[in-house]
């Protein structure tokens, strides 16, 4: 049956998806347009066609578990001379994305791997581009800001042109946690593209 490479993340809404999405072809990036802006909670992982039923199933018993909760990003960070990347910070829902990708990782579960980093949740805006580039990616989004509920995630499957393309929705199905906005805001607003 062969395999496909699967990816499980927390789509970035928006207006800040193609915002960060187009900053990031902006900055040089030329794997940005085949790349919703995300938050990882599996990597590529490629499996056997045969288990994506487990698979989504699983996902779908981790949504069922999850509870809506709130993210706030803020700021840049990178995570180089280890690896090209420049990132948005997430300053709040950290904590939550966390516990998310273990649980979607799960020994037990079709999704288990190891992974080459330690996991940090972050939202990329470079990366293996050249360093003048990545300082300008850093720099220029430095003031970023955005907010919004998190009520699910989703799995994505890369094609054989390398663009991931949705392939289903997993929303959580324990409501939203006790004080939780269910709209997002922008709190600053994007400065235009370039």
């Amino acid at each position: 049956m062969g395999t496909v490479t699967l990816g499980v993340s927390i789509a970035v809404p928006e207006p800040y998806g193609s915002f960060l999405q187009k900053r990031r072809a902006g900055f040089g990036d030329r794997a940005a347009h085949g790349i919703p802006t995300h938050v990882t909670l599996l990597p590529p992982t490629e499996v056997e066609v045969s288990a994506l039923p487990a698979v989504e199933a699983h996902l779908a018993d981790v949504a069922a578990g999850s509870r809506a909760f709130p993210m706030r990003l803020s700021g840049t960070g990178t995570f180089r001379p280890l690896s090209p990347v420049v990132f948005v910070t997430i300053v709040e829902g950290a904590e939550q994305c966390t516990e998310l990708q273990a649980r979607v990782r799960a020994g037990s579960g079709p999704c288990e791997r190891e992974l080459q980093f330690p996991y940090h949740p972050h939202v990329t805006v470079a990366h293996g581009i050249d360093e003048e580039s990545m300082d300008r990616a850093q720099r220029e989004l430095a003031d970023f800001e955005a907010s919004w509920t998190i009520s699910g995630f989703a799995l994505y499957e890369q094609g054989a042109d390398g663009v991931w393309r949705l392939e289903r929705e997993f929303p959580f199905g324990g409501g939203a946690a006790p004080g939780v906005p269910r709209q997002g805001r922008l709190s600053r607003p994007p400065a235009p593209s370039l």
